[in-house]
């Protein structure tokens, strides 16, 4: 980041390569020291903290407000044709595929219910480094780089140490097209205050099925009790969505989107900005709109993805736990 000091880059990426948290207790205090030590500052130095700057008028709205303009979102968007950049802010499993390029041009399909196409192109030249494609039930992936052409269900939870795996293109068509919120399910509403803004919070709840209840808290969590489904962010500046946060079962955290720069596509409202975060996949990824369309009718080809002459397959998610390979002649 511009202004900053060699000997601060330098620290942050020895503690990412360590895979460091940068926001854990430990790594503040070595940040802290790290000030001291540069600035020579002592401990008796009076330091005078500005207040935050207060934020501008919020705008108020009742939950049934919030979930009809969320409804409202989620229904007018049927398909994208996206024109974007993409920039990978986070994890290592990409490394040898988007590292070399600091930012990716790229193109995403998506379509209701859930078929989508995202590829990924290196800057000036225009050459394809991955292409990929979802129908909801399997993915494809395409790497021409490595001659590596990767097959597997979209439900695949055993994170993948190989650079490409882990960011499958199911994961994207979930932030681009939204799922309406049923008005069966029970949706908690609060208020949360931040440093720089002030947002309205929709809890959506689900019951919890069997099969996702841990056999070792059987009895702690019956099947039928409740459990967070998402978290639907509304900034109180101007109502726009800023952030969705989306849970597997037991509560973890599968995704959290965030969505800024909302604008608006003839009688449209979308966000030009979508930054992607998957923790348990540990990788970030940023994209920036730069062109769209939508709802326009998409060739069902477009999401057909077949294997290149010359590549190896490689198929994950198998029932031995390895990944099995053959080559396409």
């Amino acid at each position: 980041m511009a202004g900053e000091s060699l000997f601060a880059e330098r620290t942050i990426q020895a503690a990412q390569r360590h895979r460091t948290t940068l926001h854990s207790p430990a790594y503040r205090a070595l940040a802290a020291t790290v000030c001291l030590l540069i600035s020579g500052c002592s401990v008796s130095h009076k330091t005078v903290v500005k207040p935050s700057q207060a934020p501008g008028a919020l705008q108020t709205a009742t939950k049934a407000e919030l979930l009809d303009t969320y409804n409202r979102q989620a229904d007018s968007i049927r398909a994208v044709n996206l024109s974007v950049k993409m920039k990978l802010t986070g994890g290592s499993n990409y490394s040898g595929v988007i590292e070399q390029y600091h930012e990716v041009n790229g193109f995403m399909l998506a379509a209701k219910p859930a078929n989508i196409r995202v590829i990924g192109q290196a800057p000036v030249v225009g050459k394809n480094i991955f292409d990929m494609v979802s129908n909801g039930e399997e993915f494809h992936v395409f790497i021409p780089s490595k001659k590596d052409f990767i097959v597997g269900p979209t439900n695949l939870q055993r994170p993948s140490r190989k650079p490409v795996e882990n960011l499958r293109p199911q994961h994207l068509v979930d932030a681009l097209l939204w799922a309406p919120v049923s008005d069966r399910v029970p949706v908690l509403f609060e208020q949360a205050n931040e440093t720089q803004a002030r947002y309205y919070v929709l809890t959506v709840l689900r019951r919890m099925s069997p099969s996702s209840a841990d056999a070792s808290n059987a009895e702690q969590s019956p099947a039928g009790e409740l459990e967070i489904a998402q978290k639907i962010w509304f900034n109180r500046a101007d109502l726009n969505v800023s952030r969705i946060e989306t849970y597997a079962s037991a509560g973890v955290l599968a995704s959290d989107d965030r969505y800024s720069n909302w604008d608006a596509f003839d009688e449209l409202h979308y966000a030009r900005q979508i930054d992607v975060a998957r923790p348990g996949d540990d990788y970030q990824l940023q994209i920036a709109i730069t062109k769209a369309t939508f709802n326009e009718t998409i060739a069902p080809d477009r999401f057909i993805l077949p294997q290149p002459p010359g590549t190896k397959l490689v198929r994950v998610g198998e029932e031995s736990g390895e990944d099995s390979k053959e080559s396409q002649p």
